[in-house]
């Protein structure tokens, strides 16, 4: 049965598009059958594995409104072991169309559980905001990876990323853990990077993964050539990270 990781933090801008691209293209290039389910209304996770977000049928929103099958909204990447749920613009709408609906915290997970047994891991991108959509990630998911930027406010919000964690938890999906925390943007070059790394360690009561992501221009550069960061630049310091973090993830999944 795929281990399904939900990345989330509903803070912008922390590495979690960047991670769920990654992450997923480095665990298919170790041979794992990866599906990756956009589901951040922005598409970015889509358009970075090479994907025209704009002229996209059966997309996650269909999906969601019960419009076409997981299995026809399941897209090939060009990668090899890796396939997509995209997802574009009109999920922003999904919100508002899912109010009436009966247990709508368990619509993804209703239809994931039709195909998990396809995959080895399956690595949802959450939207950056603490919404229906989230909280659907989080009721399929077994376990929440949580990338952390490391700059000044980095716990701002955390405590509520794990209080909604906790929420779900007692209230709709007793099985979910915390994956653990990842840190991105690290530059060595200052001294704050390593404080924030301290500091975090000193205050949470969470796994955290030895692997740090560098702020890495190769890394910047690859979503907007389609391609994730082993492809992009297979020797760069971003491309290794990634197939540390990888590896970390396959050791604790062992799959």
């Amino acid at each position: 049965m795929g281990r399904i990781i939900a990345i989330a933090n509903q803070k912008g801008g922390v590495g979690k598009t960047t991670t769920a691209i990654n992450l997923s293209a480095c665990l298919a290039e170790e041979g794992k059958k990866v599906l990756t389910i956009d589901l951040d209304p922005q598409g970015n996770t889509t358009s970075g594995l090479g994907i025209d977000k704009e002229n996209m049928n059966n997309t996650v929103y269909e999906l969601m409104l019960g419009e076409c099958t997981i299995r026809e909204s399941i897209h090939k990447t060009g990668i090899d072991n890796l396939m997509l749920i995209p997802s574009n613009v009109n999920l922003a709408g999904a919100e508002i169309e899912l109010l009436g609906i009966n247990e709508k915290e368990y619509i993804l997970k209703n239809e994931v559980d039709y195909i998990q047994d396809d995959y080895d891991f399956l690595i949802i991108d959450c939207p950056p905001s603490l919404n229906m959509l989230t909280i659907n990630a989080m009721t399929t998911a077994n376990t929440i990876l949580v990338p952390i930027q490391c700059e000044y406010y980095a716990l701002e919000g955390l405590s509520q990323l794990i209080h909604t964690i906790n929420l779900v938890q007692k209230r709709l999906n007793p099985n979910l853990e915390m994956e653990g925390v990842v840190f991105t943007m690290y530059d060595a070059r200052t001294n704050l990077s390593l404080q924030v790394v301290e500091n975090v360690k000193n205050n949470l009561n969470t796994t955290i993964y030895k692997t740090i992501i560098p702020r890495n221009i190769r890394l910047a550069e690859a979503p907007s050539h389609g391609v994730p960061i082993n492809l992009y630049d297979t020797k760069s310091a971003g491309a290794e990270s990634y197939r540390l973090l990888a590896k970390e993830v396959m050791e604790r999944s062992d799959v």
